[in-house]
């Protein structure tokens, strides 16, 4: 099937500069498709016929610049998705019974943290006051969607009865196929927009564990190392970093030391 722009390599390389610089985000050679698919909708809305045509808008109109991120950011997603990084959580609350600020710096649609503030309310018995749990993400639509709480019934079907019954509410009438997130747990998360490139953090130093999950495989590895560092400025000594399956920090000794799969924690004040 024809395409119904044109599209060359000097735009993919443009557009792959243009994320980069405002993302830290590596597009590889072989996203060449998933970038056309993906902006070929903003050419439609914006009735634009070039994809060059899209890339001087783009420099011209500081709104376009947040649909740009959106239209490339990857949203994969599920709940208690690598669930051994939740039974570990639930021992480490188990065990740490004071106040916890935890931090999911890649929230997307807001199943991982929402699957964090059920570990919490499992192993406390109820979400209390001293567990202070925060969301963020580069999208703004997913933040809206995490914030929304609502979610296909097939996706929550997949909870165990005990959880779907105790955390969601099941959708009726025109949200019949839907289910929605219980205020206590919607309540408990403070969401907020951040770009792991950015300088500061819109968060307060202190924090006990960070989930900070396959999101930096999409940066080469000096970025990886300046985001990391960051995090850590922000965290408590012998706090945790949580990292994706696919994601190794064992070259960064000197800060963090593995204790589990996975699972880093901070060595102190050393960077």
């Amino acid at each position: 099937m024809d395409k119904p722009f044109a599209f060359t390599n000097k735009e993919f390389n443009a557009i792959r500069h243009k994320i980069r610089s405002l993302t830290g985000i590596n597009l590889a050679d072989s996203k060449d498709n998933m970038v056309y698919s993906r902006l070929s909708r903003r050419l439609r809305a914006l009735n634009l016929s070039t994809f060059q045509a899209y890339l001087d808008f783009l420099d011209t109109h500081q709104d376009e610049t947040e649909h740009f991120i959106n239209s490339l950011t990857t949203n994969l997603t599920s709940f208690f998705r690598e669930a051994h990084h939740f039974e570990q959580l639930s021992e480490y609350l188990h065990q740490h019974r004071g106040p916890l600020r935890i931090w999911c710096t890649a929230s997307s649609s807001g199943e991982e943290p929402y699957s964090i503030a059920m570990t919490c309310a499992e192993a406390r018995g109820s979400l209390s006051t001293n567990v202070k749990i925060y969301a963020s993400d580069i999208d703004s639509r997913m933040l809206e969607r995490a914030r929304a709480g609502i979610y296909p019934i097939d996706q929550v079907e997949k909870l165990s009865p005990a959880r779907r019954k105790r955390f969601f509410h099941r959708g009726t009438g025109s949200n019949a196929g839907k289910a929605r997130v219980v205020a206590e747990l919607r309540n408990s998360i403070h969401f907020f927009q951040q770009n792991l490139l950015a300088t500061e953090f819109a968060i307060d130093p202190g924090l006990d564990i960070v989930f900070c999950r396959n999101v930096m495989i999409y940066f080469d590895k000096p970025t990886q190392e300046i985001i990391v560092k960051r995090i850590i400025k922000l965290m408590k000594p012998n706090g945790w970093y949580i990292a994706g399956h696919s994601e190794n920090f064992n070259h960064l000794t000197a800060i963090m030391r593995a204790r589990g799969k996975t699972i880093y924690q901070v060595n102190g004040n050393q960077l």
